[in-house]
């Protein structure tokens, strides 16, 4: 093998060294670089593992605070909510029975047991009962007297107010009421003492064809319940007129007893009205030949109602109406 020959073989294998280390340094940089990847996209998965975990917690703890929020938010509109104060009476007692048989035999003698209960589609709310009495004398004439008791009671409530402050204001209106009526005469109006928590005594003379009429009416609040009582007579066909001092005394002690049977309904002290052995009057219709008088609206009305006017319609007897 000549020289040269030699040379260029040496020279091959040279080349081919190099050639067999650079793809070794190749292969080894590949493996090195596939590690360095596969390091890399370890961290980056747990980031993004980690990212996604506290996306989801965040939105947790957002809903949860909405949720308490909301919670707030409803306790606050609910402990701001206006409270009325509950009503203190809660029923009525019957009306036809709110004034013992002693007192009506002494106030219209000639109707104690016909007591004429009102209508009333609540009687726990709104009640009335009437009585009338014709007593005959003869050629002296005859006596007429007429009796009618209305209860009204009011229930709280969150728009018109507590029920005692409801009380107030138509008690008062009934009392204005009571002093307004037309062709009424010698108005006078006074406390009726030891009634109720307030009660005025409200009367006049009112001049008809039938003869001179003695009105009186006693408004009394007690609590939450308006008892309005009215009572008049008159002397007819000639008989002497009664006086307005002993009208004015037998109503407010008719007053007393009823506003004792509204107490007592409403698990207070007092025996009420009627006496315990005797029953209620049984309501029925009074004659039509006996007359009749509605000084105040009744107890029909809806407690929301404006009160009318008291003797509104004047009473209409009759010289020859009959007991």
């Amino acid at each position: 093998m000549s020289e040269g020959t030699m040379q260029r073989r040496a020279q091959r294998d040279g080349q081919f060294d190099q050639h067999e280390q650079r793809a070794e340094r190749v292969r080894r940089a590949g493996g090195l670089n596939r590690l360095l990847a596969a390091a890399v996209a370890v961290p980056v998965m747990l980031m993004a593992a980690g990212c996604s975990s506290d996306s989801g917690s965040g939105d947790d703890a957002k809903d949860a605070g909405a949720s308490v929020g909301a919670g707030s938010g409803t306790d606050s509109a609910a402990s701001t909510a206006p409270t009325v104060q509950a009503a203190a009476y809660k029923t009525l007692p019957e009306a036809c029975a709110v004034v013992s048989k002693k007192t009506l035999t002494e106030l219209v003698p000639k109707g104690a047991a016909k007591g004429k209960e009102g209508t009333s589609s609540d009687t726990a709310a709104r009640a009335s009962c009437s009585w009338s009495s014709l007593a005959n004398n003869g050629v002296k004439g005859s006596q007429f007297r007429w009796l009618n008791v209305s209860l009204l009671r009011f229930e709280s409530d969150a728009t018109t107010g507590d029920g005692e402050s409801q009380a107030k204001t138509y008690y008062a209106k009934q009392v204005k009421d009571a002093a307004a009526v037309s062709g009424a005469k010698n108005v006078k109006s006074a406390p009726a003492a030891a009634t109720g928590d307030e009660a005025t005594s409200v009367r006049y003379d009112l001049k008809k064809s039938e003869g001179a009429f003695k009105q009186q009416t006693v408004v009394v609040r007690v609590e939450n319940v308006v008892l309005t009582l009215d009572y008049n007579g008159a002397g007819l066909a000639g008989d002497k007129a009664p006086s307005a001092e002993t009208l004015t005394k037998s109503a407010e002690k008719a007053a007393k007893e009823a506003v004792a049977a509204v107490r007592s309904a409403n698990g207070e002290g007092g025996s009420g009205g009627s006496d315990s052995s005797s029953t209620s009057p049984a309501p029925s219709e009074s004659a039509s030949s006996t007359p009749r008088a509605t000084p105040s609206k009744s107890s029909s009305a809806t407690p929301k109602a404006t009160a009318s006017k008291a003797a509104a319609a004047a009473p209409k007897a009759s010289a020859s109406a009959k007991s």
